[in-house]
């Protein structure tokens, strides 16, 4: 990560990693990549791979202003993402969470490059979205 971003904190868990800037506890607007069922992932028959930033507030409102903040700056930021990138409803907490993500469908989780991928397009990710969010 580039270090201009600020110290970079991260929490592992079982089936992914979640990653911010800044403050010692997870906030509740963070960087993440994880192993997520099927439903809801086009393509994906047994499970899938979630990749990207997440809005966490409690508050639908509180979700939904951040994530208006970063359509804002899209043209910043998509370039460097990509057109993979969904914006919107965070998937299995559609009523309140929000995203701007991408999923992987069946993606073979034995093959010894998808850490490395994952890894990169988290850093995609931090580096296209994190300028936006600092804006505010």
């Amino acid at each position: 990560m580039p270090p201009e971003l600020g110290p970079l904190r991260l929490r592992a868990r079982r089936y992914g990693i979640k990653v911010w800037f800044g403050p010692e506890a997870p906030p509740r607007e963070h960087y993440e990549a994880q192993v997520i069922g099927a439903d809801g992932v086009n393509g994906a028959q047994n499970l899938a791979i979630e990749v990207g930033f997440h809005a966490e507030h409690p508050k639908p409102a509180d979700n939904n202003r951040v994530i208006s903040h970063l359509l804002e700056g899209e043209g910043g930021w998509r370039p460097i993402i990509g057109d993979e990138a969904v914006v919107g409803a965070f998937l299995g907490r559609g009523d309140t969470w929000r995203r701007v993500s991408e999923t992987w469908p069946d993606p073979d989780l034995g093959d010894p490059e998808l850490a490395l991928e994952l890894a990169a397009r988290l850093v995609d990710y931090t580096t296209a979205l994190e300028p936006a969010r600092e804006v505010r």
